[in-house]
């Protein structure tokens, strides 16, 4: 089984974006890639404004043209899922999130948030929405991306994941432009992701102003739809990282 596990990120991902996930091609079983695990206020999702603890795993396969955090697609340091664990819990927050880079690459995170939620944490999982979310624990709350055309991962968005979630899940858009909010609002409706799930949309910092999408969202009548900031990048320096 360990042997299978080792070969998930390359079998995953696509032949032309293999290279971008080289850096855990030899990752071990019980390891975990880690770009950086901290203690911050949560910034997005119905969880905004909570204590809460990030294991921020490293490597992704998107490149999103927005993507605010690019120092986690090669910056990192191997751990025991075991020393990941005990980091996590050092901090005492009952809320922890695992979000990357693309933390699904990594098969041992899986069993860490498993691990957590048997510690009695309430875990977020941030995640892309690109690999297969069937064997995440059912406990974990995830907090899926579905990729706006802007964004240049659109045609990565993985349709089969929305069999996944649960009623208590989310699913974020990330709007660049009025055209990714006119494809948001049609992917809404079509498949009536707001009467299934917390949908939320949030406007990428210094490309849409949060006036814009507030006018857009009310003008759709999706009443069902949350608008959210980045609150961390209005309490911290938008760059600052760690936060």
């Amino acid at each position: 089984m360990m042997s299978e596990l080792k070969t998930i990120p390359l079998m995953e991902v696509p032949p032309e974006v293999a290279h971008r996930v080289a850096l855990l091609r030899d990752l071990p079983p019980g390891e975990l890639f880690i770009h950086e695990i901290y203690q911050s206020v949560q910034g997005e999702s119905t969880f905004a404004g909570l204590p809460c603890v990030f294991v921020r795993t490293a490597v992704c396969d998107s490149r999103c043209k927005w993507c605010d955090t690019p120092h986690a697609f090669a910056q990192g340091e191997r751990m025991s899922r075991a020393s990941v664990l005990e980091k996590a819990l050092y901090f005492g927050s009952p809320l922890v999130e695992i979000t990357g880079g693309e933390p699904l690459l990594q098969p041992d995170v899986f069993p860490l948030m498993t691990e957590l939620c048997d510690m009695g944490k309430t875990v977020l999982l941030e995640t892309s929405g690109a690999h297969d979310l069937s064997e995440v624990d059912r406990r974990v709350h995830t907090i899926m991306d579905l990729k706006c055309p802007d964004s240049g991962e659109s045609h990565r968005n993985r349709w089969a994941n929305l069999a996944c979630l649960k009623p208590t899940d989310q699913i974020k858009f990330v709007i660049a432009s009025r055209n990714d909010w006119n494809w948001t609002a049609s992917v809404i409706r079509e498949h009536r992701l707001d009467e299934r799930f917390q949908c939320l949309v949030s406007c990428v910092f210094d490309a849409v102003k949060p006036v814009e999408l507030a006018d857009w969202l009310l003008e759709s009548g999706l009443h069902r739809v949350r608008m959210q900031l980045q609150m961390h990048k209005y309490i911290w320096d938008p760059n600052k990282r760690g936060v």
